[in-house]
């Protein structure tokens, strides 16, 4: 059986991205590109892959980010091990909302920090781009989370996005696991049958 990594997808997306940008969850698992994506309430998808030489299978939730049902993303926060927040660079509006996901992640969460990587979708469209590589970078800094550009479209760097976040929820897992307890006596004597 395969470790599972269940992921919440927090898309920052503003009426007529949504479904643009929820393309790059589909392409992942699908392995093509939807154009006319119907958003829903949620969607959930599951994949077995391999990441670095180990197994995993990742429970994906997508949230379409549709804003009346944001009573129900705190829910799906709860129970989230790692965030991708997508935003589209093509707007404005859905990189501003990505500050409001973080905060409220880490609210639900009751942390400081959390797994999250910040997703900048539709790098095809660098002609209609109106967030620029290093203002993206530098909120993701701010956040202390990490960023990574991806074209569902081109399927560019989508695998790595989903790669990326699994190893981001690996290693902060490794980090909150309480250290082995080393119960040794000092007068101990030790023993070796052969």
């Amino acid at each position: 059986m395969y470790p599972c990594v269940s992921f919440v997808l927090v898309y920052s997306i503003i009426h007529t991205v949504a479904h643009e940008s929820n393309g790059s969850l589909l392409e992942t698992l699908h392995s093509y590109f939807v154009t006319d994506y119907d958003p829903t309430i949620e969607d959930s998808y599951t994949k077995q892959c391999v990441i670095d030489d180990i197994p995993a299978k990742l429970d994906i939730l997508d949230t379409a980010g549709q804003e009346e049902f944001s009573a129900m993303r705190e829910q799906y926060m709860r129970s989230g091990e790692g965030f991708l927040l997508v935003f589209s660079i093509t707007e404005l509006s859905s990189f501003d909302e990505i500050l409001k996901f973080h905060r409220q992640i880490l609210r639900v969460k009751d942390r400081e920090e959390f797994p999250m990587l910040m997703v900048g979708n539709k790098a095809d469209l660098d002609y209609h781009r109106v967030v620029q590589v290093e203002e993206a970078q530098n909120r993701a800094r701010r956040l202390k989370i990490p960023y990574i550009e991806c074209s569902a479209k081109l399927r560019m760097n989508v695998d790595q996005a989903f790669h990326e976040l699994v190893r981001i929820v690996r290693k902060f897992q490794l980090s909150e696991r309480p250290p082995l307890e080393l119960n040794y006596k000092k007068n101990k004597k030790k023993c070796c049958m052969l």
